[in-house]
């Protein structure tokens, strides 16, 4: 089984602010495959399981918000036993331009508070990441920003994104990180 989590933070609060990228992703791919997330307060996660080809792929959303994600990683990895190299991290990334998305192996949090808790719950910074871009950032402090909503203008763009994104997850699973980000990055 592989691990796919979007991060974001829970409530109609932040439901389309920029730090829900993540959850938005997750959301559009149940969506277009007819599934729904059930809460888990065991794996402190909304979770649902997808079929893409031979793989079964459990999506989750963390309920810790954002800073605490770590956490629901790590209740998901133990229960299911799954591995680190089997994880994909969807998330809001301040540095890249809003339309962009960016794939990597591996990496540091570069001050993002749930990537953060994450490598300490792991105590690796080696899993697989998929970046969607929110900036640029204007003169702003970033907390501020990434709970701000998009514009009606900018979710139109957002919307092609999360379009992009889906399709990349699924070019990433079956064709690995490599080819991944040569295609989309």
């Amino acid at each position: 089984m592989k691990l796919i989590i979007g991060l974001g933070n829970i409530g109609d609060k932040y439901c389309f602010t920029r730090h829900n990228a993540g959850f938005m992703v997750l959301d559009m791919l149940a969506i277009d495959n007819n599934l729904s997330f059930k809460q888990d307060t065991k794996l402190k996660s909304f979770i649902t399981k997808l079929k893409m080809g031979e793989d079964d792929i459990l999506l989750a959303k963390p309920t810790t918000f954002m800073n605490l994600s770590g956490e629901a990683v790590r209740a998901i990895m133990d229960y299911y036993k799954i591995p680190v190299n089997d994880i994909l991290i969807i998330y809001d990334d301040i540095s890249l331009d809003l339309g962009r998305i960016r794939f990597r192996a591996n990496g540091s949090d570069g001050g993002h508070n749930g990537i953060k808790s994450i490598i300490k719950h792991t105590g690796t910074k080696d899993f697989a990441r998929l970046k969607i871009g929110i900036g640029p950032q204007p003169n702003i402090p970033s907390e501020n920003f990434v709970l701000q909503n998009f514009s009606k203008e900018q979710l139109l763009v957002l919307k092609d994104t999360l379009l992009k994104s889906i399709e990349a997850v699924d070019f990433y699973f079956k064709n690995g990180m490599e080819k991944a980000q040569n295609k989309f990055n």
